[in-house]
């Protein structure tokens, strides 16, 4: 789902490319395996330890057989005399039973020893998926939707365990097992065998590949709609009180079921390819394992040939149809864990937009953390696309310790500054100093730290109230958390709640008001207590009888810091030290509050405006819109 940027009515949305930014496309099959073996390669002990008992469990495989001929043999009474009738065959016996009990033990001792290497590589390079996600530019998730998203991370993450576990302990073993079988039936037999059983196994590979790579694709569209089911579903989700306020549940369950009966159908071919799949290979087995017998049931009416030869060469193609049944599933398995995969390394190498220069230094500012530093913009411009520029050319400074407001009309950049200062995005002209450094060769996590933000559209974490006022210092203990609530007007709501500072806040903070929500925001910008700060119109969900208490606290937080205000309502920045004027991303006018009233153009005209839009009538009308709203809240948390 598309962020809520679209809201920030002093900003423009960028437009989404045809192709994402920085996407990184997998080459092929054996790149996906070549960007795993890394991970793996951490735990080469247990992965070689895990090899040695699944080796060891497939030479007692293949033993169980030759026990099986030998006391058949043995209990050919025209064969044997009076005494192996009784001690070889139960020596043979318990040979047999040690052998079945050692398969068995080598197997689950391999589960035991491998189990970590699996769990730990997923865990691994899933945390790597969401750390990197963290590191990529806005852009990068405004051009993605989340739930998709989310669904190519989960599928990704249980493909690498399948992969991971079919690779190392599956092809190896069963290819010895293979190997083993064909080899004792050259050396023991006919030649005729070892080639029936070669020809099976050429047969049954060529035909697994080519009839599993020709069913890929449906696998592929399968997934492609599965993301787009749940991205409809999620998005509804989230959106649920928009959904409720227009009525539309009956339109969005239609979305959802038309992505759903796409699914069904790709999910259907993809299952019935499986079924031809499944039916050709029992083919050849059959056709294979029907040809060995003859050729054994003829050796044995010969006479060159055994009833214990009949019955090896029967348990031996009994057991290598199951490792070679046991392969096409493996090649199966594999295609879809590398076709899962695929999106997953994607995200994983996708280049970041903005990325830290190799030679970044953290960010050292000139005087006490109290006074604030100088932000200095020299020419900058900037646009998400060439031909559609945002700011263009803009030259202001804010001095230690200041407040420079930014006004315009929706769509002038306001916003936009806010994120290229924090390098959300890169400039594409000029540059932008914090106390004569170039924020380009700074490191972003310093730069980051040392400024707060108080934003139009607060969204929180669906925890307690006290974890998202933390959030802006999560070491802060509870005095410091309810200091800032304090401050922000917000202890008071908090200590009437049944649960106090441990209340859920839902979905997004669905469960608190909008005002609510925003002094949340102030109340954690305040605990961060960071040098710089940006109000991006931080009242503009309050109602006007809280608001001045709020302007207020937010006046004493933004003492002796350097403050940038994007403001709408220009009756809260009346006081600021500086008044930017965008109009078109261009500074049009500048000064203090009186200056540009007096100069009668844009700002006096938006001043008018406004003035005539907040009349005593409207303003009542707001407040009692407000409570109304606070008092809907209340009823539908209790």
């Amino acid at each position: 789902m598309r962020p809520h940027a679209s809201r920030h009515s002093g900003s423009a949305l960028p437009l989404a490319p045809q192709t994402p930014p920085g996407a990184a496309p997998v080459r092929g099959d054996w790149d996906t395996v070549r960007r795993l073996l890394p991970y793996l390669w951490a735990w080469r002990g247990r992965v070689l330890f895990a090899l040695a008992c699944l080796i060891a469990a497939k030479f007692a495989n293949i033993g169980v057989p030759l026990v099986l001929k030998s006391i058949v043999d043995t209990l050919d009474v025209g064969a044997a005399d009076a005494r192996a009738l009784v001690v070889v065959p139960v020596a043979l016996i318990v040979g047999y039973g040690l052998l079945r009990l050692s398969v068995s033990l080598f197997t689950e001792l391999r589960e035991i020893v491998f189990s970590r290497v699996t769990h730990e590589a997923t865990r691994t390079i899933v945390l790597q998926v969401f750390r990197h996600l963290f590191d990529m530019s806005l852009r990068f998730h405004l051009d993605r939707q989340m739930g998709g998203m989310t669904r190519d991370i989960e599928r990704g993450s249980q493909g690498v365990s399948s992969l991971i576990s079919y690779t190392l302990y599956s092809i190896l073993p069963t290819l010895v097992e293979v190997s083993l079988v064909i080899g004792y039936l050259f050396w023991h037999y006919e030649p005729s065998f070892g080639f029936i059983a070669i020809a099976a196994l050429v047969v049954y590979v060529i035909y697994t590949v080519r009839i599993t790579e020709w069913r890929t694709h449906f696998r592929r569209e399968m997934n492609e709609q599965d993301s787009r089911a749940s991205t409809r579903a999620i998005d509804a989700l989230l959106n649920y009180e928009t959904v409720k306020y227009f009525g539309n549940e009956a339109f969005e369950a239609e979305r959802y079921d038309r992505e759903l009966r796409k699914r069904m159908k790709a999910a259907i071919r993809s299952q019935a390819s499986l079924a031809l799949l499944n039916f050709g290979q029992a083919t050849i087995i059959a056709a294979a394992v029907s040809l060995l017998m003859w050729r054994a049931t003829a050796g044995v009416i010969a006479g060159e040939l055994s009833l214990g030869d009949l019955v090896l060469i029967n348990a031996f193609m009994i057991q290598l149809y199951i490792p070679l049944n046991f392969l096409g599933v493996l090649y199966r398995e594999i295609k879809q864990a590398l076709t899962d995969m695929e999106r997953m390394f994607r995200l994983l190498h996708a280049q970041r937009e903005v990325a830290d220069a190799p030679d970044a230094k953290a960010l050292e500012l000139a005087g006490p953390k109290r006074s604030g530093p100088e932000l200095r913009f020299e020419s900058v411009s900037f646009h998400y696309d060439p031909a559609r520029p945002i700011l263009q050319g803009l030259d202001f400074t804010v001095t230690p310790g200041t407040t420079t407001a930014v006004v315009g009309p929706s769509g002038a950049g306001k916003s936009t500054l806010a994120r290229l200062l924090f390098r959300f995005y890169d400039v594409s002209g000029g540059r932008i100093l914090v106390d004569g450094q170039d924020i380009r060769g700074l490191t972003q996590q310093s730069l980051r730290a040392a400024i707060g933000i108080v934003p139009q559209d607060t969204v929180l974490f669906n925890d307690s109230i006290r974890y998202n006022i933390a959030y802006g210092q999560p070491e802060a203990d509870d005095a410091a958390v309810e200091r800032v609530a304090r401050a922000a007007q917000l202890h008071d709501f908090i200590s009437a709640l049944p649960a106090g500072y441990a209340s859920p806040v839902g979905e997004r903070g669905l469960k608190l008001s909008g005002g609510e929500k925003q002094r949340v925001a102030i109340a954690r910008t305040l605990l961060k207590n960071p040098p710089i700060l940006i109000l991006d119109e931080a009242t503009s969900a309050l109602d006007s009888r809280n608001e001045q208490a709020i302007q207020q606290a937010l006046r004493l937080a933004a003492a002796g810091r350097t403050a940038l205000v994007i403001a709408h309502r220009l009756s809260t920045i009346v006081e600021a030290d500086q008044i930017l004027v965008l109009e078109a991303g261009r500074i049009v006018e500048r000064g203090r509050h009186d200056t540009l009233l007096a100069l009668d153009g844009v700002y006096a005209r938006m001043w008018a405006a406004q003035a005539q839009t907040l009349s005593p009538a409207s303003e009542a009308a707001s407040i009692d819109s407000d409570a109304m709203s606070v008092e809907g809240q209340a009823a539908s948390r209790a």
